[in-house]
């Protein structure tokens, strides 16, 4: 156990119980991000009896004072500041959550480690390979607990269909097919905000989107060897608050092809120019003896074609099973079979998994995504990137 952990008791209040630890959470970022972390830290702390700790709320950072305390008042936070380096220098935190924008992922993640923080960050890692090579090599050579923050390994039916890949169910892998599809961008009067710039973002629907679907190839079915890809940007530029026509730096979608070193092939699409869907993924892995859908707007749900079930006579093709029976994937901690979750949960599963490695010194990967595979995820999308500069495959080398 880390010696940075604190012991408490229950007080009049009845929070706390029983000498389980407890772990401050520092967190920068208090928008989207920060609304869902916070909620998987608050929601950790009972849903799990016990939990491997306690989070606290320590401190929540941002750069608009006004904003910043108003939301450390709504999320409960003890305190809210407006320098993350307050939050590095603190040592009733213990915990650094980074789910600030990607510009702000590398530096003040690296002083985290660099101070003895545990620090779970967003995704991408790093705006590129090389900046999330960086991050990766200073949470090792601190020797401390690292998380990216891949929640779609802690929904439990990608779960379940790992478990059925993992226990050779499908046999031979043949394909592997992704898409993640939105529209949140397609009205060109959308203005221009820091996702649509490469200093800020480094890149478009490839970082946002597509590292997702290509952490769920590697997580699902193996490491790439090679790789194609083409990305385009269908809006040139957008206006920015002032009024100015400002470029736009990032791609707008991009679709790859590639080939894992277990021979299966794979295509990988993500795009904000998808009229009418809204957080549409959608996986296929096709295999020797069967096959597996899943569609993240539908999470509770595996669609699953497995011949050895049936006989001739009775065949059905592919079932939809509904992942809620007590005995799936993280189930235990939530209600009777068919009562769905929804996407928030898979954050409350992930922090879980986070603060068990830090007590109890299990690993982060490879159920969870640790820096290497947040650096691994951001090898590849250079790769896409590099293939639609110059036409050519290019071969996958971390």
């Amino acid at each position: 156990m880390s010696e940075r952990v604190g012991f408490v008791t229950m007080g009049e209040s009845g929070k706390i119980s029983d000498n389980i630890p407890t772990l401050g959470v520092g967190m920068l970022g208090y928008a989207f991000m920060g609304k869902a972390h916070t909620n998987g830290y608050k929601k950790m702390n009972y849903f799990y009896t016990p939990p491997p700790a306690y989070a606290r709320l320590t401190a929540l950072a941002g750069r608009d004072k006004e904003r910043v305390e108003a939301a450390a008042q709504r999320y409960g936070y003890e305190k809210a500041v407006t320098d993350w380096h307050d939050l590095i220098s603190d040592p009733a935190v213990q915990v650094f959550d980074n789910s600030a924008p990607n510009h702000l992922h590398a530096e003040p993640t690296i002083a985290a480690v660099q101070a003895g923080k545990h620090v779970i960050c967003e995704k991408p890692l790093g705006r590129d390979a090389a900046e999330a090579k960086r991050m990766w090599d200073a949470a090792k050579q601190a020797g401390v607990v690292h998380m990216c923050a891949f929640n779609y390994r802690f929904v439990p039916a990608i779960r379940l269909a790992r478990d059925l890949i993992q226990s050779g169910r499908l046999g031979r892998i043949y394909h592997f097919r992704a898409h993640y599809l939105q529209e949140w961008i397609m009205d060109p009067h959308f203005g221009m905000v820091w996702r649509l710039d490469a200093s800020t973002a480094g890149s478009g629907a490839l970082g946002d989107l597509g590292t997702h679907i290509i952490d769920l190839a590697r997580f699902l079915v193996g490491e790439p060897a090679n790789i194609s890809g083409v990305t385009t940007t269908f809006i040139k530029e957008r206006t920015n608050e002032a009024g100015q026509h400002i470029p736009v730096t990032v791609d707008d979608a991009f679709i790859a092809l590639l080939t894992f070193q277990n021979g299966a092939l794979g295509t990988l699409e993500a795009t904000r120019f998808a009229r009418g869907r809204k957080n549409h993924q959608v996986i296929e892995i096709n295999g020797e003896k069967g096959s597996l859908v899943f569609n993240l707007e539908r999470l509770n749900e595996l669609e699953v074609y497995l011949p050895e079930e049936e006989t001739q006579k009775d065949a059905q093709g592919f079932r939809q099973v509904l992942v809620t029976e007590s005995h799936h994937p993280f189930y235990n901690a939530w209600w009777p079979q068919g009562h769905i979750i929804g996407w928030e949960h898979t954050f409350v599963h992930e922090i879980r998994h986070l603060f068990d490695a830090i007590v109890n010194g299990h690993p982060i990967s490879p159920e969870g995504a640790d820096f290497e595979d947040g650096y691994r995820a951001s090898v590849i999308a250079d790769a896409i990137m590099q293939s639609s500069h110059t036409g050519q495959r290019v071969e996958i080398a971390y």
